[in-house]
């Protein structure tokens, strides 16, 4: 066989193997509205950017007469290439070939780009479309599931980890998405459980269809296992992109500083009429956020689940930060248990990849009532506590409006090493709100008037007296609890320069093995 041949044969296989599990499979795939495997990898990284590995590996197993089918790549497509320039580690499950199921050969494709990413400290982005394992592959299956799940382990905290579901993950194959750092779900094609309708059927007796069970919007708004709910496949795709920008390499590098042409001392005036002045009435502090960071853009994360907080990725100055911030117009923005495990998983992702965190405050206290306490409020907002309190990374917070009770303490205060704490002129930080604190300590005096009109007097005198002394932030600033209080149209700049200010911190945690923080 002369050499020319021989690259003819090479052209071909990789031919082949681009084709997957054949056109048939390709046009069933496209019906179904989803991409193929190498699309997706085409959208996501740069043009002509990505290098294949393992394009010619196949499987390796005979039961069942499998060995009679045999497809270049066995199912998943793997390597890297770069987005916006800098690299990104990347594998995509092909449908088309065994529908997507999982194989030894398979698994070790990927941890082979799991080691890769690791040794080299770059970002890794797996996109999820399978039937989950093979079943003639037996337990080879399930030990590449939990080789896989052993790399994810391994890896949290050291590069960012994204996975995108673009169809089915059922099973097993949930374990690995669940297990890395952000979670991409589409509209309509992807779903995610750990038992299927069929299952639940047979088991509680529950008629269940598969988007209800485990589809986009059910983990988008009621589990919050995804992060992120897409349209299409097309705008998930874009939002990786997004979200990628916003993130270092690796945990021992900073994250990406872009040029900034937003002026840092742009005034805001309309922050200085944004809080009503009834303390009751809501606004939306998304408001303040957009009009507070660069070019207004702000990357909301899990804007669906518990929206009572939000958080998200923005920049100030170029550089990128966290934010966490209550929102008054959901639940009064009090802090339950879903915002609670929200935030926190937030907070030490900013702090185990060097992301600044700005937190800015107006919360109530913590939502009461034995729904609350049964489902264990106290252990999740020691999370939070846990979270803010054991990062490293610059903490800058602000106090809009109110700060109540324990959800102040929680809510990166001072004690929690907070770095810089501002407050608004209208910031109430206190151990609770008028009427609630009267009621106690005017308890006594209040039993002894009888009369109503005379005891309403006295409680109006009362407020008003409880809120002269803490419906103001310099009680806090007196003890050095506020470092400063500012005025709210010159919010970004006072951050901006926080942050630059704090550029260079360094803050240490005891040596340890690891903590146990309350799970």
């Amino acid at each position: 066989m002369s050499f020319e041949s021989k690259i003819k044969e090479l052209l071909e296989k990789r031919e082949l193997a681009k084709l997957g599990g054949g056109q048939k499979r390709i046009d069933a795939q496209h019906a179904k509205g989803k991409l193929t495997a190498r699309e997706r990898i085409e959208l996501l990284l740069d043009e002509g950017s990505f290098e294949e590995y393992d394009m010619f590996v196949t499987h390796r197993c005979t039961n069942f007469g499998i060995e009679k089918q045999e497809f270049l790549s066995d199912g998943v497509v793997t390597g890297h290439g770069t987005i916006d320039g800098r690299v990104v580690y990347v594998f995509s499950q092909d449908f088309t070939v065994f529908g997507g199921s999982l194989s030894e050969a398979f698994a070790n494709k990927i941890c082979k780009v799991m080691d890769q990413a690791m040794k080299v400290g770059a970002p890794l982005i797996g996109i999820n479309d399978s039937g989950g394992a093979r079943i003639q592959e037996g337990v080879n299956s399930l030990a590449g599931y939990a080789e896989i799940f052993e790399r994810n382990i391994l890896a949290s905290g050291v590069i960012p980890q994204i996975s995108a579901i673009f169809g089915p993950c059922a099973g097993g194959a949930v374990y690995s998405p669940a297990l890395t750092d952000f979670i991409l779900m589409s509209k309509g094609t992807s779903n995610m459980f750990v038992t299927g309708p069929k299952v639940v059927k047979t088991v509680t007796g529950e008629v269940v269809t598969e988007e209800e069970l485990g589809g986009a919007m059910v983990h988008g708004s009621k589990s919050g296992i995804s992060h992120f709910v897409a349209e299409d496949e097309k705008e998930g795709i874009a939002l990786i992109r997004k979200l990628v920008s916003y993130l270092p390499q690796n945990n021992l590098e900073d994250p990406p500083v872009f040029p900034c042409t937003d002026p840092i001392d742009r005034l805001e005036d309309s922050l200085n009429y944004i809080i009503p002045d009834n303390p009751n009435k809501p606004y939306d502090v998304k408001d303040i956020i957009h009009s507070i960071v660069d070019q207004n853009e702000f990357l909301e994360i899990q804007r669906h689940y518990a929206p009572n907080i939000v958080i998200g990725f923005a920049r100030f100055n170029g550089m990128p930060a966290g934010i966490v911030a209550n929102q008054p117009n959901y639940l009064a923005g009090v802090l339950d248990i879903n915002a609670s495990r929200k935030a926190a998983r937030f907070v030490r992702f900013c702090d185990a990849f060097n992301i600044p965190i700005l937190t800015l405050v107006d919360v109530p206290g913590f939502l009461p009532g034995t729904a609350q306490e049964y489902g264990g409020i106290i252990i999740h907002g020691a999370k939070l506590l846990y979270a803010y309190g054991e990062a490293t990374v610059p903490k800058v917070t602000v106090v809009l409006r109110k700060a109540y009770g324990g959800a102040y303490c929680v809510m990166s205060s001072k004690h929690l090493r907070g770095d810089i704490n501002y407050a608004w002129p209208g910031a109430e930080i206190a151990v609770m709100g008028p009427k609630g604190a009267i009621e106690v300590l005017q308890n006594k005096k209040l039993a002894e008037i009888a009369d109503p009109k005379e005891r309403e007097e006295f409680i109006l005198k009362s407020e008003e007296e409880y809120k002269d002394k803490f419906a103001n932030p310099y009680n806090a600033a007196k003890y050095g609890y506020i470092d400063d209080v500012i005025e709210p149209r010159n919010t970004r700049f006072r951050i901006i320069r926080a942050f630059q200010a704090l550029a260079t911190k360094k803050d240490v945690n005891p040596p340890k093995k690891h903590s146990n923080l309350p799970l």
